[in-house]
């Protein structure tokens, strides 16, 4: 399986949502590719309330696609072996504890454009932040938003737009990259 599977299955994925009129936001390793941070990903990260994702089930599973485990909310696309994570509006990110960021509701954050519902940046980068921050199994979060920050040139002003929970650690990652890397690449 390769990226081009990967990419493949995220817009038969996303035809099958906006088939059926479900709104959702690409998310994760996906996202943080449309926004310029070329990560290598071998999964969909999507965006869904629970209800739907009820309903994409209730109308695709058996037909293109299947639970990685009975009950999961991950998925798997049959023809091209690509797995979907799937995140649900409400849960917390990272370790699932309560925190003071939330995933959000898709219909209410994401960004449609080039044929795909996106996270807006600033929420993205919060989410990677409230995650990371839990626990060091969740550190390759914190070094998403380094990359991000780094390969996009991402404003200082976007911390602004972020929870406050999370907002000192952006400003202190974006304001140590400011100085050049004394080991460069």
């Amino acid at each position: 399986m390769g990226t081009a599977d990967v990419q493949q299955a995220m817009r038969k994925l996303v035809a099958a949502l906006d088939e059926l009129g479900i709104p959702y936001a690409i998310v994760e390793g996906m996202a943080l590719n449309e926004y310029g941070y070329r990560r290598v990903t071998v999964d969909v990260g999507i965006l869904l309330t629970r209800e739907s994702l009820q309903r994409f089930k209730d109308n695709w599973l058996g037909r293109g696609y299947v639970e990685k485990f009975p009950g999961s909310r991950g998925l798997r696309d049959t023809e091209l072996g690509v797995t979907t994570d799937v995140l649900v509006t409400g849960d917390y990110p990272g370790d699932g504890q309560p925190k003071p960021v939330q995933f959000p509701d898709p219909a209410e954050v994401a960004i449609r454009g080039g044929g795909l519902a996106l996270i807006p940046l600033a929420k993205l980068i919060e989410l990677k932040l409230a995650s990371g921050m839990t626990s060091i199994h969740r550190a390759k979060d914190i070094g998403d938003v380094v990359e991000l920050i780094k390969h996009t040139q991402t404003p200082r002003e976007l911390g602004n737009k972020v929870d406050p929970s999370v907002r000192t650690r952006y400003f202190e990652l974006w304001d140590a990259l400011q100085t050049p890397d004394p080991m460069p690449e």
